[in-house]
């Protein structure tokens, strides 16, 4: 009848009534992946205790530099003493993992955390007469660096269920973005208020608490239980893992990517320094790792198998635009259209670290994991390494406009390298099998 649209109809009742099934559906499945993830017995804590294990890596190197330039008077040195940090890091590192796939965990763990947390305690008190002798300190103390990021991807590659597994790596490379922008920001405050021994101090308690509670959850976990099952059982597969498919392949990939990744980190910091205005590139790093964030946790939703040379491809293409929007193809950019652009780039970055890491743990063998995630960190890091020079040196001789294209070029080669290790004919392969005929 005419007028019946007058009249009031009774309204359901508050809840999910009043919201569009839409969203509903679309939230449902965008947080069922991270649903089954919490279903699995014990790897919520030991997700939490992975990453307090590592807060306090990113600020080492901040409060090793103040509190050696302070004591040496020589940024030269302060530059030796945490390139050896690194140096021990990179170095030791696939034995660590390798350590840690053949023995206990906790006590691996145990042991680094007290070693290298007393490496740090002495160098704070290091004399400034003996500087000479503190990068081999470093060094030490560098190759004692807790095996918390290898372990626990390793046991991420031992949860059965693919979506849950696909969902740890994400939420893993999502919220370690906070990382690197809480710890650096904490050493400096501590540096400013107190002291560089002091901020070098907190480092060393952070380390030994962060890595003595994952070492607990870790030992509390049926996953670790899974995978010394595993370790066990494929003893015989004693060969060199770099006869493993793929593995080199990815290796390269993963230094390429990390390399272009802290290119424009650093480039961020230069143009701001250049510009007068410092302080724009905490600001600038932030909506950078924003755009991570909120990338990883939205790929971390996504039910299908992660499209790896895509995720990379969009990282890509970030980087070019990047380019264009600095000196001298921008003269003048302002700092918003920069921001905006850092943000939608981001996106892409924790959703593509989070699908190589996933790529590793499916091509290493059962039982090794944690050795190959060694060498994926060793060769992330010294791609970090890497691009450290090559853009300090593109920096001086060229401009912002040419490193930003630089770092879009080692990013062409990562997603060359993703489109070819993920080639459908090459994912079907058994790797394993053909690792334990070698």
């Amino acid at each position: 009848m005419a007028g019946d649209h007058l009249v009031a109809r009774p309204r359901p009742p508050a809840g999910k009534a009043d919201v569009p099934r839409w969203r509903l559906v679309h939230a449902g499945l965008v947080l069922a992946p991270y649903r089954r993830l919490a279903d699995v017995p014990g790897v919520l804590s030991l997700l939490l205790w992975s990453l307090l294990g590592r807060l306090y890596q990113p600020g080492v190197p901040i409060a090793l530099t103040f509190l050696v330039a302070d004591w040496a008077g020589s940024y030269l040195v302060a530059g030796l003493v945490t390139g050896a940090l690194t140096a021990g890091q990179v170095v030791a590192g696939p034995l660590r993992g390798r350590a840690a796939d053949h023995g206990s965990v906790p006590r691996l763990l145990l042991v680094t955390g007290l070693v290298y947390a007393g490496g740090l305690a002495a160098l704070s008190w290091w004399p400034a007469d003996w500087w000479y002798a503190a990068p081999l300190v470093a060094f030490v103390t560098g190759c004692f660096m807790p095996p918390v990021t290898q372990v626990s991807r390793a046991v991420w590659a031992s949860i059965p269920e693919r979506t849950a597994r696909e969902a740890a790596y994400a939420v893993e490379a999502t919220l370690q973005e906070l990382l690197f922008v809480v710890a650096p920001v904490l050493a400096a405050m501590v540096v400013a208020v107190v002291s560089p021994m002091a901020a070098v101090l907190l480092c060393a308690a952070l380390a030994l608490v962060g890595v003595a509670g994952f070492a607990f959850a870790a030992s509390r976990t049926e996953l670790l239980s899974a995978r010394a099952s595993l370790t066990h059982r494929s003893a015989r597969a004693s060969g060199s893992v770099f006869r493993v498919p793929r593995l080199r392949g990815s290796l390269v990939m993963g230094f390429a990517f990390v390399a272009s990744v802290i290119a424009i980190d650093l480039l961020i910091v230069a143009w701001a320094r250049d510009r007068g205005t410092p302080a724009l590139a905490g600001l600038l790093a932030a909506a950078w790792g924003a755009g991570s964030l909120v990338g990883g946790f939205v790929a971390g939703g996504l039910r299908g198998e992660p499209r790896l040379w895509l995720r990379i491809g969009a990282v890509l293409g970030g980087l070019a635009a990047i380019s264009l929007v600095l000196p001298p193809v921008h003269p003048d950019p302002s700092p918003w259209l920069l921001a905006g652009v850092l943000v939608v780039s981001g996106l892409a970055i924790a959703p593509a670290l989070a699908a190589m890491n996933g790529l590793v743990g499916r091509i290493a063998p059962a039982g090794r994991q944690a050795e190959v995630f060694g060498w994926f960190a060793a060769a992330t890091t010294a791609g970090g390494a890497l691009a450290s020079v090559v853009t300090g040196w593109l920096l001086d001789a060229a401009n912002p406009s040419v490193t930003a294209a630089v770092a879009a070029s080692w990013c062409l080669v990562a997603v060359l390298l993703a489109r070819h290790l993920t080639r459908p004919s090459r994912e079907a392969g058994p790797d394993m099998a053909q690792y334990e005929r070698t």
